[in-house]
Parts: C-alpha cells; structure tokens; sequence
C-alpha cells in the first residue's frame, strides 16, 4: 500500500513533442502557417525565445500583412486586444507557450 502511494507521488509530468493548440480563431490556412513556423523557429532558436519570436513575427508580417505581434517563452500571463481571427496560442516541447496575434 505505501508502495502505491510513492509511485503516484513520484508519478513524472509528460511532456508532449508535437504542437498543441490551445486557443485559435484564425483560419485554416493561416493557423496551419503560424503552427509551422513556431515549430520551426523554436527548433531554430532553442536557446533564445526573442529570435524564434522575431522569426514568425517577420515570416507572418510577409504572408498576412503588417502588425502581427508574438510572445514566446515559459510561465507568463497575458491579457491583450486583437483583431478577431487572429489569435493563436500554442504549446509546444512541453512549457514553451507561443502567443501570435495581429492588432493594427
């Protein structure tokens, strides 16, 4: 019985390796956009969240226009105004939390 109670105590956190979305009304095409880059810049910049950010920021200013704004990083609270069908939030390796958004 004491067992039992160890190994559920001891139990370890898992920790995904594929994309999660959390929150998204953006469309199909430009969520599926946001999704890769994320995932491909913080594969890039695994050691430094400003580059990654700057990454999608700069890749999805191109393909969507102007005035797109990202947060990447760990453990952080936001509250923001954003042009409706623009927002994604997304996990990925675990903790990174990604926020992309577009207010003009």
């Amino acid at each position: 019985m004491a067992e039992e109670g160890a190994a559920a105590a001891t139990a370890e956190k898992i920790i995904h390796t594929y994309p999660l979305v959390r929150h998204s009304d953006m469309s199909e095409e430009m969520r599926t956009e946001a999704v890769e880059l994320s995932v491909t810049a913080c594969e890039k910049f695994s050691q430094n969240n400003e580059l990654a950010a700057r990454m999608v920021k700069e890749s999805m200013d191109k393909k969507f226009g102007p005035a797109f704004h990202v947060v990447v990083g760990e453990s952080y609270g936001f509250e923001i105004t954003y042009e409706c069908t623009t927002i994604c939030y997304i996990y990925f390796g675990g903790n990174q939390a990604i926020c992309i958004w577009k207010c003009s």
